[in-house]
């Protein structure tokens, strides 16, 4: 099969039905092979009773319904399990992403070569200080913190060569870093496309500034798992050992003190609070790393999501 076209909604039973209809026109006039793999993220809208109803009309519809709403992150992680396209491409249900762009992003994978192709909307026509800024603030932190050039890291619109979707584990919120993901897995080739956003036809969007916090606090998260998600006893270890030396130090410089001078007042002094404070939060942060090491070598798993229906 050519493509899997993933696609995450919550409530927008009014787009599904014309964002399907116009898949299916590009991908009949390339003659591509493919799929639409829509993943109802707990709507109460009516949505999943419509994608039944558009499975009847075109077979190459798949459904996947949530018992409850998990967020995109835990949709696309559904999603790229189920996929089997040699490409993958993503975007959003409220029509605000351009079927008409699926040619091109499918060619740079298939025929250029790359791994992950990002969609960059040049010109958007969301609220410029709800989005647009903070939008800005928060590509321009990921492009400093991961190393990758790409000027829209949250743009949904995206094509995967199939291996990165099976390579990867996208959780929690992690959706926003989908390339950072793939550059740590070893997938190299990430490229970008300049791609047209339209205006939301139907409904309201389903996400609030909240999410532009939750991005930061999900870079932080990301960026240490980096570094020290396999090893987390070399940053507690270290940092635990280092505070230990020092109250350790402290002390000792103090205990030799008292020996030596008898009207010397070890007890009084603000320094050997410090000292015992030194030595109890290193003590934990060694703790911390052991207890996260041994997590970390017997991790459950993390994505587990209840599917109510499949089609």
């Amino acid at each position: 099969m050519d493509i899997s076209v993933v696609i995450s909604l919550f409530n927008e039973v009014e787009s599904i039905g014309e964002l399907t209809d116009r898949i299916k026109e590009v991908c009949d006039k390339h003659k591509y092979s493919y799929e639409i793999i829509m993943i109802d993220d707990g709507s109460n809208d009516g949505s999943w009773e419509f994608i039944e109803e558009l499975k009847i009309a075109n077979p190459n519809i798949r459904g996947i319904k949530f018992r409850r709403n998990y967020g995109k992150s835990a949709a696309l992680f559904v999603g790229f399990e189920a996929s089997k396209g040699d490409v993958i491409i993503t975007m959003d249900a409220d029509l605000q992403d351009n079927p008409d762009e699926i040619p091109e992003l499918f060619s740079m994978i298939k025929n250029d070569g790359y791994d992950l192709v990002s969609g960059w909307k040049k010109k958007r026509y969301d609220p410029v200080l709800s989005k647009n800024l903070p939008s800005k603030l928060f590509n321009a932190t990921a492009r400093l913190v991961s190393g990758i050039k790409l000027h829209d890291f949250n743009c949904g619109l995206k094509s995967y060569n199939k291996r990165v979707v099976k390579g990867i584990e996208v959780y929690g919120e992690m959706h926003r870093y989908i390339p950072i993901l793939a550059k740590q897995a070893g997938f190299k080739e990430i490229g970008e496309k300049p791609v047209s956003h339209q205006e939301r036809k139907y409904g309201v969007s389903k996400f609030g500034l909240e999410r532009f916090i939750n991005g930061f606090l999900d870079l932080l998260t990301l960026s240490f798992m980096t570094r020290f998600g396999k090893r987390p006893m070399h940053f507690f270890g270290a940092l635990g050992s280092f505070s230990f030396f020092v109250g350790f130090a402290i002390l000792i410089y103090l205990s030799v003190g008292k020996m030596f001078f008898e009207q010397y007042q070890m007890t009084e002094r603000p320094l050997f609070f410090l000292g015992l404070l030194s030595i109890v939060f290193g003590t934990m942060l060694f703790l911390t790393g052991f207890l996260a090491e041994m997590i970390a070598r017997n991790s459950s798993e993390r994505n587990s999501y209840q599917i109510e229906k499949e089609i």
